[in-house]
């Protein structure tokens, strides 16, 4: 029913008005309200939301420009002597992982959840995930359908030295490090577990794809010193090929572990290779809250 009105109601206004009505839906009991564009909004306008910055790095090791997608924790400033540790996120574009792992930390360090510390999360973003994070292959058709790959050597050296040094320089980072990789990210996480095992204190290895080469990155796991390192490794349902190395993986490591090293492991029977590395962040942070905080008070917070 339309009510009166006191006064004229100009063309214009009915046709607004009657937008109005057709708008509001009746829903399982609920109106819902479908907002039109510049009938609602008064004449304002949005403004930019950001969660962050965006940094071009000039690298010399891979002859290229790499992207950095940089969340920075609310009140972040370069003039505080407050320092920050620092998670590495490979698959870091805005497209990618970055966003909703950025968001993970964010809540994870509210006060009234304090599961992590403040923290500043890098993502690095792809120009060829399968060249950066893949050592070379001696299987003929992976040669063949995946041309530009085993060139994980060059993306490690790159890590090492430039992006960490760079944060370091630019930001205000303490030496707790942590690398984050799911997939062929995994793969690369493991590889830098095995052949750069200090250059982080924590290790995500989420979904590995360690068939990789068949398999030939676990031959390779052998005599590591793992003294006060945290390794979190999960895998959804996602078949023998991706479930078998990665618990395989997570035996090798607990028989060489020290006192002192933190490994973890989860199987998520009801997520997929697609769906998995959300949910394993976020278990994997409270199940490491403790090493985390053992961590950063290592580094003087």
């Amino acid at each position: 029913m339309i009510p009166k009105m006191k006064h004229r109601i100009q063309p214009i206004e009915w046709l607004k008005y009657l937008l109005f009505l057709f708008s509001v839906k009746r829903t399982h009991g609920f109106f819902v309200l479908f907002l039109f564009p510049g009938f609602y909004s008064n004449g304002q306008t949005g403004q930019p939301f950001s969660i962050g910055e965006t940094v071009q790095l000039q690298s010399a090791v891979l002859a290229e420009t790499r992207t950095l997608n940089i969340y920075l924790p609310y009140g972040y400033s370069a003039d505080s002597a407050k320092t920050y540790p620092v998670i590495y996120l490979l698959d870091g574009s805005a497209d990618e992982d970055f966003i909703h792992i950025a968001g993970l930390v964010q809540f994870l360090a509210f006060p009234w959840i304090n599961c992590l510390p403040e923290t500043i999360v890098v993502g690095i973003s792809n120009v060829d995930r399968k060249r950066d994070f893949t050592f070379p292959t001696t299987v003929e058709q992976d040669l063949i359908d995946f041309p530009t790959t085993g060139h994980s050597a060059e993306f490690m050296e790159f890590i090492e030295k430039e992006l960490v040094p760079f944060m370091d320089a630019s930001y205000k980072t303490t030496a707790d490090r942590t690398l984050i990789g799911q997939s062929l990210g995994g793969l690369l996480a493991t590889e830098i577990l095995v052949t750069k095992t200090s250059l982080f204190n924590m290790y995500f290895i989420i979904s590995p794809s360690l068939w990789w080469d068949h398999e030939s990155l676990l031959n390779r796991v052998s005599d590591l010193n793992l003294a006060g390192k945290s390794i979190y490794i999960a895998v959804g349902n996602e078949g023998k090929e991706m479930i078998n190395p990665a618990r395989e993986l997570y035996k090798k490591l607990k028989k060489m572990g020290q006192a002192d090293t933190r490994l973890f492991y989860d199987y998520f029977k009801d997520k997929t290779h697609a769906d998995a590395l959300h949910n394993a962040v976020y278990a994997g942070f409270e199940k490491m809250k403790k090493d985390i905080w053992r961590h950063v008070g290592q580094c003087g917070i």
